[in-house]
């Protein structure tokens, strides 16, 4: 019988590496949050309107779907420590922005900045847990945590707002979120080892042009589409939207510095990463995104409510994702897989809301999803930067983590749509017959990734 080695002992270095990665991304997990919980109060307070309503909510995932892949980059090539802390910087000059926004567009502008800078937070995260840890089980555990950081912080951003923010509050938040961010990126250049910073290449100006504009373009689409899908403005928006986007791949195939080596989704296990973040992105944070809003306004419950049930989900996921750590020998994709079954059961389970229904009826589907998600998020952790070199781990990690808020923005921006589309139309019925068809959607978008991970296997080798 072969005896199981006992796991090494994490060096000083890769302890404070794994905590500092772990804690500013729980930090921007929390901002990612925070309007979601507070959604109600901010859009009342700044008299924002259905349209406004959707950017409220999507805003920060466009600043990071559209800076994330410069960051990866930025971050091997400049240093991720310097790129790290720098977007801990802007992380909390954006939340100054938001705390003293006194209309939607400033609002919009400053989770836009939050974006770009949470952007180089989770770009560098992963890279620099990949350089601090070798590849094996040292690796997977340590992206296990990080991904348990992603689902605590999912949970924190509502208990600190409930705490922060009494009554019809939600700018103390804010600026606790700033104070918190500056602090980070001041201890993060004083513990953290420099790693990258080898090469000097041209920013790849046109990429981040035709991503950020092709992005911004579609949402807008979504959101104007609320007046009709055969609208002058909406056909042109989205018409140009995707117009960008497709001139992005030729773009980047000609750049000899890219944003993205787009040779990289040749390798299976790569893209089915990049499926399966895109796929999370869109269903499990589009849907859950609105969770505290439908509990609020279509079943009257409280602020507190909403935020402990959603803690229940943070929680069950966070547990998962470090649990996961201990299961020998199972392969990243075939993890993957099976977490997106499991969260498309659990999107089922969000589709149970009626009038005289309460916020418990969600329990179970917040419990199994949470399950999905956690293992989810340690399978992703761990796949975003094991298939690329390591010189390129932050193209990497800024390829997984820009699949995973393209597909939240474009998720969001769709469960807002098709819940504002529910009948009839305005009331609180129509509320939550748009819910529930929602979260059946996404239940079976979530299962159809599940098997298109399944079936991007590896080549064999002869």
């Amino acid at each position: 019988m072969t005896a199981v080695e006992a796991p090494v002992r994490a060096t000083p270095e890769q302890a404070r590496t794994l905590l500092m990665a772990s804690l500013a991304t729980l930090l921007v997990l929390v901002t990612f949050v925070t309007p979601l919980a507070t959604g109600v109060r901010t859009t009342v307070d700044l008299a924002a309107g259905p349209g406004a309503q959707a950017w409220l909510l999507s805003a920060m995932s466009v600043g990071l779907a559209a800076a994330l892949l410069t960051a990866g980059v930025l971050a091997d090539d400049l240093g991720r420590r310097r790129v790290f802390a720098g977007g801990l910087a802007v992380v909390g000059a954006g939340a100054v922005v938001v705390a003293a926004a006194s209309s939607p567009g400033v609002f919009i502008a400053g989770r836009l900045l939050q974006g770009v800078g949470g952007a180089a937070v989770l770009a560098c995260a992963l890279g620099l847990i990949g350089h601090a840890f070798p590849p094996g089980p040292a690796r997977s555990r340590a992206a296990a945590v990080w991904g348990a950081s992603v689902g605590a912080g999912t949970g924190l951003g509502g208990l600190v707002t409930v705490a922060l923010d009494h009554g019809q509050g939600w700018r103390t938040t804010y600026w606790a979120t700033a104070a918190a961010a500056l602090l980070l990126a001041a201890v993060a250049r004083w513990t953290l080892a420099e790693s990258g910073g080898n090469a000097d290449r041209r920013v790849d100006v046109a990429g981040i042009v035709l991503l950020a504009g092709g992005i911004s373009a579609l949402l807008a689409g979504l959101v104007q589409s609320r007046t009709g899908w055969g609208q002058l403005p909406v056909v042109v928006l989205l018409a140009l939207g995707v117009l960008l986007l497709a001139a992005f791949v030729p773009a980047e195939l000609r750049q000899a510095a890219p944003m993205i080596d787009l040779r990289l989704f040749r390798i299976p296990g790569f893209l089915a990463a990049t499926v399966g973040a895109f796929v999370t992105g869109a269903t499990v944070v589009g849907l859950s995104s609105y969770v505290p809003t439908v509990l609020q306004r279509g079943l009257g419950e409280s602020l507190l409510t909403a935020t402990l049930l959603v803690l229940v989900w943070s929680a069950v996921s966070t547990v998962t994702a470090l649990s996961v750590r201990f299961l020998p020998g199972l392969d990243g994709r075939v993890l993957l897989a099976l977490a997106l079954a499991v969260c498309a059961v659990g999107l089922g389970g969000y589709a149970v809301l009626g009038v005289d229904a309460s916020g418990a009826r969600l329990l179970p589907g917040l419990v199994v999803l949470g399950i999905g998600y956690g293992a989810a998020n340690a399978a992703l952790g761990r796949e975003a930067v094991a298939h690329v070199p390591a010189a390129r781990a932050g193209m990497g990690s800024g390829a997984n983590n820009t699949a995973r808020y393209l597909g939240a923005a474009i998720g969001v921006t769709l469960v807002v749509l098709v819940v504002g589309a529910g009948d009839p139309a305005g009331t609180t019925e129509g509320l939550l017959a748009g819910w529930d068809r929602a979260a059946l959607g996404g239940a079976v978008v979530t299962l159809l990734g599940a098997l298109v991970v399944a079936v991007i296997r590896p080549a064999r080798t002869p």
